[in-house]
């Protein structure tokens, strides 16, 4: 193997790897923020729920993008730089992320837009089915990001295997 297959393949993994930590934080927040954090906010009276989801909302705007970004970027270079076994599982794991991407800018993200500017003491009257339609989309977006990280799991498998 020559100095520059040597060098691209160490780029490779590094690129798999990194990505693989990112995809695995993005699941593990977005498992935790679906099944742990919302459905302590829906146990909250309705004066102290929305103040929450927004400051919630605040929060995650900043902090989830910092993740899945680069997370999907990385998805997208892995399937370009990275040869060999498992590629049907890098596929697998950029096509979970844009369903994730879709889901979120599609769904959630205009949802939050719209939750963060409500009045707290005087949210709309539908405010409630707004929240159990954001909470219908977001099963499927968690379980897209958590997917995506099952398939590139298994395709470093495959590739170290």
């Amino acid at each position: 193997m020559s100095a520059a297959e040597t060098f691209g393949a160490v780029v490779g993994e590094v690129v798999q790897y990194v990505g693989l930590f990112l995809l695995g934080v993005l699941a593990g927040e977005e498992l935790i923020v679906r099944y742990g954090i919302h459905p302590a906010l829906s146990t909250l009276d309705d004066r102290a729920h929305l103040p929450a989801r927004q400051a919630l909302v605040r929060r995650l705007r900043v902090v989830v993008p910092i993740v899945m970004l680069p997370a999907a970027a990385l998805a997208v270079t892995v399937l370009v730089v990275v040869t060999g076994p498992g590629l049907a599982m890098r596929w697998a794991t950029l096509i979970a992320m844009v369903v994730f991407l879709l889901l979120s800018f599609l769904g959630t993200v205009p949802i939050n837009v719209k939750v963060n500017d409500w009045r707290a003491d005087a949210p709309p009257g539908d405010w409630k089915a707004v929240i159990r339609r954001w909470a219908r989309i977001d099963v499927f977006r968690s379980t897209a990001a958590t997917i995506a990280f099952l398939f590139a799991v298994l395709a470093v498998a495959y590739q170290t295997g």
